[in-house]
């Protein structure tokens, strides 16, 4: 448990700083997620910590909304899910996932904390912020990913299939086997790791 908690701070940490260095008139930049802004990015990730909190009972404390202050959202969420991952009843609630039945803990390992190097990598690139991800969160993802199977790898292509608007990867990129680790990552996940901003 604490393992999980001290991962889940560590990469909270690394996004928040990227949140925070945004500028004002940087939030209705492109990112590269499709028909996402800069803002978008913070406000699926603020959105998933509510998804995380929902089987156990508990939503997202009263906050500013990521249209008002993207930070002061983020920042208001992670509490929640600290505080989740802090309290062992609910850190070991057993819940119903897509992905199967596993612990609170585990569902906010598995999903929202893997996503916030993948997306602090798209809110960097939408930002000019330094967008190099951590390498263990690298290892740790391209272990996850490229080990699934084939066919639940494309139902996370399938725009939808864990519910209305949701797509959890896009179609892969053709990256070269001798890029970077980073970069193959990226492009299995469906983003283009030489993106620039327009």
């Amino acid at each position: 448990m604490n393992e999980i908690a001290d991962v889940y701070r560590r990469r909270a940490d690394a996004f928040e700083a990227k949140v925070a260095a945004v500028r004002p008139e940087q939030w209705a930049d492109p990112s590269p997620c499709a028909q996402w802004t800069a803002r978008d990015v913070v406000e699926h990730i603020v959105d998933m910590h509510a998804v995380m909190l929902s089987p156990v009972g508990r939503g997202l404390s009263p906050a500013p909304s990521v249209k008002e202050d993207p930070l002061a959202a983020f920042r208001a969420a992670r509490a929640d899910v600290e505080a989740l991952l802090s309290d062992p009843a609910a850190a070991n609630t057993e819940c119903d996932t897509p992905s199967g039945r596993m612990t609170a803990a585990r569902h906010v390992n598995e999903v929202v904390s893997a996503d916030l190097p993948l997306h602090g990598w798209d809110l960097a690139k939408a930002t000019g912020q330094e967008a190099t991800i951590d390498p263990e969160d690298v290892r740790l993802s391209w272990e996850s990913v490229s080990g699934l199977p084939p066919e639940l790898l494309e139902k996370f292509r399938t725009p939808g299939a864990f519910g209305p608007g949701i797509e959890v990867f896009g179609r892969e990129v053709p990256v070269a086997p001798e890029a970077p680790l980073q970069d193959r990552l990226l492009g299995l996940i469906g983003r283009d790791p030489g993106w620039r901003r327009p």
